[in-house]
């Protein structure tokens, strides 16, 4: 209601520049915006409506995930490996 159609945008390494470019694409066309992997930007007017705007997209996730019956989707090896790769942990 206070967000509109919410868009998942593909999955970045942090600090990957294609995030920011990804955002930037939707050219303010979306009030919300699903980053895979690492969770919501919402935008607003105000801090308070951007606060209430994100209680509602997290409660309309946590109905969505509900309903469907689905699960979490964990990165696959190929995406743990470029963050390993990237922030140089140790991962095993």
């Amino acid at each position: 209601m206070r967000v509109g159609k919410v868009a998942l945008l593909p999955f970045f390494v942090p600090g990957d520049a294609g995030m920011a470019e990804a955002i930037r694409g939707l050219a303010g066309r979306r009030a919300a915006v699903l980053l895979a992997h690492h969770g919501p930007v919402v935008a607003s007017r105000d801090l308070e409506a951007a606060v209430f705007a994100m209680e509602e997209l997290e409660e309309t996730a946590k109905l969505a995930l509900l309903l469907r019956g689905t699960g979490a989707q964990p990165l696959d090896a190929g995406k743990i490996g470029q963050v390993v790769r990237k922030f140089e942990v140790e991962w095993d």
